[in-house]
């Protein structure tokens, strides 16, 4: 996270379910009552929600942004699909890998930087059953030496 960036919403289920293999940054065009929404409440869910293309752009689909309490009727509508802003040649790279390998387009992270919201979205292969209890073994397994490393660190200082 780099400076004056603020998180609004980080997808850990993606990261469990989805081996990532390269991330990008996108703008996102919301309208003024999502923007509000967000601002105010940070309320935003991007549990399965994944990155669409159609007619040559690529969409956000299944985001969820919470109404804005202040908005009465002119609110937006919640789970709307939302355009992700991104050059044309990174599209382009990014749809031939989809097509080509079979993979998926996540976003990972929603966040505020320098006052726009934008979105990391990452390109990932999805993990099987196996794969996802290989990497929970791995986490653990290094979780466990880092604690050992520093209970002998702590031991040796006088």
């Amino acid at each position: 996270m780099g400076e004056g960036e603020k998180t609004l919403a980080d997808n850990r289920k993606a990261r469990h379910d989805y081996e990532v293999l390269d991330t990008y940054e996108a703008g996102i065009a919301l309208v003024g009552s999502e923007v509000k929404s967000l601002r105010a409440e940070g309320s935003i869910m991007l549990k399965d929600s994944y990155a669409d293309f159609r007619s040559g752009e690529l969409w956000l689909v299944g985001v969820h942004i919470g109404p804005y309490k202040q908005a009465n009727i002119l609110n937006h509508e919640v789970e709307r699909k939302r355009k992700l802003l991104m050059h044309r040649h990174e599209i382009d790279k990014l749809k031939a890998r989809v097509e080509e390998k079979g993979l998926t387009v996540v976003p990972l992270r929603v966040y505020f930087k320098r006052g726009k919201v934008k979105v990391l979205v990452g390109l990932c292969r999805g993990r099987q059953t196996h794969d996802k209890r290989d990497a929970i073994k791995a986490r653990e397994s290094k979780r466990e030496i880092d604690r050992a490393v520093k209970s002998a660190r702590g031991r040796q200082q006088p």
